[in-house]
């Protein structure tokens, strides 16, 4: 493993590289790579891709199983601005309402994948069955939550840097994997403060998962050594009821918008 730093810078590069590459290409034409912000100005979607590649490749330098979940919530996520880029339904309520009436949207797609990912992710990094599903919990719930403050300019990246820090004062593998996500949210926050790019849901659920995943890396041991500390599991339970306050919350106020004939 590399030092922090050295990933947090690593993961910079690796955006910033990503995003010069997928704008000089723009696979499937420029218009694919655009969109209108909340304030109608056109903005770029490179940052969201490039910060998910960063992110999964250099988190699954370190955890296999973290790198994989990312790459996931990061696909998932692009699938909904590509196909719910037209779905005027937000919050998980509306998705599974719609799942219950028969129709499959791409945000149910998105909720199901990650939390499939995450608890995939949970089982190769936690031993016991508790701590396996905890950490499924907190993974998705993070790239849930991230996804879920991307409402403005800079939010969720600055989100990233803000709830990332801490992880990096526990030595270990968790530490670089927070590092690794605040490198690609501190490479894209330029550009999405200046309302030039987007992260949409692909780079913050992305984000998200790696935030999660530092999380559970961090908190105890990996799968390997085959014992779990009280506090481990006492540090997975209040980042899992955490996530999951704030899902409930995230959805209230979005339904709330929603009658009032918000955003």
């Amino acid at each position: 493993m590399i030092k922090p730093a050295a990933s947090f810078g690593l993961s910079a590069a690796l955006t910033r590289a990503a995003v010069i590459a997928l704008r000089a290409k723009a696979p499937g034409g420029r218009d694919r790579w655009e969109r209108k912000n909340y304030a109608g100005r056109s903005v770029e979607l490179y940052a969201g891709p490039a910060s998910a590649l960063a992110c999964a490749a250099l988190a699954g330098r370190v955890s296999p199983a973290a790198g994989v979940a990312v790459a996931v919530a990061g696909i998932c996520g692009a699938y909904d601005d590509v196909a719910g880029a037209g779905d005027a339904r937000r919050g998980l309520r509306a998705h599974l309402s719609a799942l219950r009436d028969g129709e499959v949207t791409s945000g149910a797609v998105k909720l199901f994948g990650i939390s499939a990912a995450g608890l995939v992710a949970g089982a190769f990094l936690k031993e016991r069955p508790l701590d396996k599903l905890l950490a499924g919990v907190v993974i998705a719930g993070a790239a849930h939550f991230v996804n879920l403050v991307d409402v403005r300019p800079g939010r969720a990246a600055t989100c990233v840097l803000a709830f990332g820090a801490p992880g990096l004062l526990r030595a270990g593998p968790g530490a670089e994997i927070a590092a690794t996500a605040m490198g690609a949210a501190a490479a894209v926050l330029p550009d999405d403060l200046g309302e030039r790019a987007i992260i949409g849901d692909t780079g913050a659920h992305a984000l998200g998962a790696a935030l999660g995943a530092a999380v559970v890396a961090g908190w105890g041991s990996p799968r390997s050594s085959g014992v779990e500390s009280g506090g481990s599991r006492a540090g997975l339970v209040a980042h899992a009821a955490a996530v999951v306050a704030a899902a409930v919350y995230g959805d209230k106020v979005t339904e709330m918008a929603r009658v009032l004939g918000g955003p």
